[in-house]
């Protein structure tokens, strides 16, 4: 018995990158610099800890960015009402490119994602930090 999708997660993810402003990681990296942009982490937490993270970035694991964008959620984080450029990111640039296209329909403005997501990200060189082991 299959369990053939009708509309399967790569043909979502297709789409929203045709709906959605994506970024090289080597684009990227030049914005890390910028006091008007906040780059954002989707990535589990445990994903993190394994792999590092981009210096300065912004967790939001992504079971909860639409609740922490929206202000009228109890959930908001004033992070997002600063007016910046938000670049999301997961692993892969998947997850990233599905949040930033529901995020984008939700009426969140001037937002991104890296195209290959981390991976990509430590590809062209970009640094990464690891958080401090627990004592």
């Amino acid at each position: 018995m299959s369990n053939k999708m009708k509309n399967g997660v790569s043909q979502m993810v297709a789409k929203a990158r045709t709906q959605v402003e994506e970024i090289e990681a080597v684009d990227a990296l030049k914005l890390t610099n910028s006091d008007d942009v906040v780059i954002v982490d989707l990535r589990d937490i445990r994903e993190r800890q394994r792999g590092g993270y981009i210096p300065g970035s912004f967790h939001c694991p992504r079971g909860m960015a639409e609740f922490w964008v929206d202000p009228d959620s109890p959930y908001y984080k004033d992070i997002f009402g600063q007016g910046k450029k938000y670049v999301f990111h997961c692993a892969s640039g998947w997850r990233s490119a599905l949040t930033v296209e529901t995020l984008q329909n939700m009426g969140l403005e001037n937002i991104a994602h890296i195209k290959d997501g981390f991976t990509s990200w430590k590809e062209a060189g970009g640094d990464v930090e690891f958080p401090e082991p627990k004592v």
